[in-house]
Formats: C-alpha cells, structure tokens, sequence
C-alpha cells in the first residue's frame, strides 16, 4: 500500500473547502490546512477550527500575500488544492509562484468545482469568473505543474433545498418558475461527496492532467425532471412558470450583485445546458462515480427527501 500524499488545502474554512478538509482526514491523508492567526482566533470560525483539530489537520499560518509563508507550508506537502473564494481567483497565481519555487508538488488543484470553465456558454457576470479560471487553467500548464481540476457542477446545499428559486428559504408547494424550457440537464452534488471524489482522484494516475468529472447518472436532472420528482414526493401538482431564454437574460442584466451571479449561473446551465452538453472524453476528463463505484453518494432523489 503506497503511502497517502500529504496535503496542504488552501481556503479550506470556506464553503467547499470545509468538506475538503473533512475529507482528506477522513480518507488518512496527512492533511494541512493554509490559515491567517486571523482566522484562528475568530470566533465565527471556532466551531470549523475544533472540527479540524479534532480531525487531527495541522494549521500552516500563512496567507496568499506572503510569500515566504506558502513557500514554507507548501514544502512540507505532496499535494496542493486550492478552495478560494470568488475574489481570490485570479491571487491563485501567487499559489503557482510558490509551488514552482518550494518545487516538490506532485499535484495542484486550483480552486474549480463548477462548471466546466472551458466548455461553458455563459453571459456575464458568470462569464468573467469562469475566464477568470479559465486562466489559471492555462498558466498552470504553461508552468508544467501537475494538476487536477475538478468539475463538480452544482453544489445540492445551494440548488436543492429551494429548487433553484431565488430569495426562497424552502422548496416551492404552489407554483416554480423554471428557466428557458426545463429540458437541459443539470447535476447536483452533495458538498460531501464532492470532497470525497476529490480526495480519492488524489493518488489516482488516472485523473492526472485531467478534468474529474463528478456526474453520477442518478444526480443528472432537468429542471422539469426535478420538478416532476418533487411533485411525486410531495404528492401535489405545482403551477409552473416559464421564463423565454430572452426574459432570463435581461433579468441577468436588471438584477444586482449577487443575484445577477447566480442568475447567469443559472442561465449558463439551464438554458445553454452546460452541465452536460458534452461528452466526456478520455483524452481530457474521467467521470467520478464510474471511476469510484464504491463510493456512496447520497442521490438527488435522497436528497429532497428531507425536504418532504
């Protein structure tokens, strides 16, 4: 048995990055977590900082400005995955400076999970912070670095729990509106299993220099198909609003921060269906739950049953 690669997770108190770290302690991996002493003492981030302790993950204090600090923490590591926010995308090339300069990577995983940055037909806003790793993309390759990048589509906690309707706190029992004609499929990933994919693609040679895909058959729905679904659970008929392709754009350019984000998320995968209308080929990506078919993802369809 091949020893585990140590990992430095970077961001890793952030949304996604939180089920990351989880994952990696969970799977044995020697995992280190990037942190501010900031961040260390805030109280609204206490409860994830025992967490981790109590998972055994190693604080390395240091932060994206300082250089010097993600050299040295970088070092003591195999493997790099970055979960930084929307405003740190493009610091990630300060990530790349330093894994060129500590020199002993394996692999880096920049801070992805989405969409598929470079098959995407998307408006703006969304279109800049796809470009804008997209970008990272291509000066991760220019340097030679190793890499892995992880198209987890839409995370179920943000999507599921209200059936993509903005500004709700639960899922619709009158009426939904749906976007364009509902047809496009999207797909929807627990948090959960998409660190747990992403932990397991690690060590994996066949998800080097690639595109992991995590699009389990069974999490693929269009929105019709969703509504349809949460129509059997909750044994009701819902009126059902369509919103014509042109209507979702200008209501992208009418909405305000960080609606319009969402919005052209939304408008991205729903109308233009770019979850799904590709095909995975070998030559740049594998697909997760054929390549992990042990692991038990929780399914869409499990998912909405807490919902009921």
């Amino acid at each position: 048995m091949a020893e585990k690669s140590k990992i430095l997770i970077i961001g890793g108190t952030g949304y996604i990055g939180k089920f990351i770290v989880q994952a990696s302690a969970k799977a044995g991996h020697p995992t280190f977590l990037l942190v501010r002493e900031s961040t260390l003492s805030n109280p609204a981030k206490s409860q994830i900082i025992e967490n981790f302790n109590n998972l055994g993950v190693k604080f390395s204090i240091g932060d994206l400005e300082d250089h010097a600090s993600l050299v040295k923490a970088i070092k003591q590591v195999d493997v790099v995955i970055s979960t930084v926010g929307h405003e740190q995308l493009s610091d990630q090339v300060k990530i790349i400076d330093a894994i060129k300069e500590a020199g002993n990577v394996k692999r880096f995983f920049p801070s992805e999970f989405g969409n598929d940055v470079d098959r995407v037909h998307a408006v703006e806003p969304a279109k800049t912070a796809f470009a804008t790793k997209a970008k990272i993309r291509r000066t991760i390759e220019a340097e030679g670095i190793p890499y892995t990048y992880v198209s987890s589509n839409f995370f179920a906690g943000y999507f599921l729990p209200t059936l993509a309707q903005p500004g709700v706190a639960a899922p619709p029992r009158d009426k939904v509106v749906i976007l364009g004609d509902g047809n496009p499929k999207g797909v929807f990933n627990k948090e959960n299993d998409i660190g747990t994919f992403t932990i397991k693609a690690v060590d994996d040679p066949r998800t080097l220099n690639k595109i992991l895909y995590v699009r389990p058959p069974k999490n693929t729905y269009s929105f019709n198909d969703l509504v349809s679904l949460w129509e059997k659970k909750i044994g009701k008929t819902l009126e059902k609003i369509y919103i014509p392709k042109e209507q979702v754009l200008k209501n992208i350019q009418e909405a305000a921060v960080p609606l319009n984000v969402i919005l052209s998320i939304n408008h991205s995968v729903f109308v233009k269906g770019d979850h799904t209308n590709f095909e995975i080929e070998d030559s740049f990506g594998v697909e997760a739950s054929q390549l992990y078919p042990d692991v038990k993802y929780t399914t869409v369809e499990e998912y909405l049953d807490q919902f009921v």
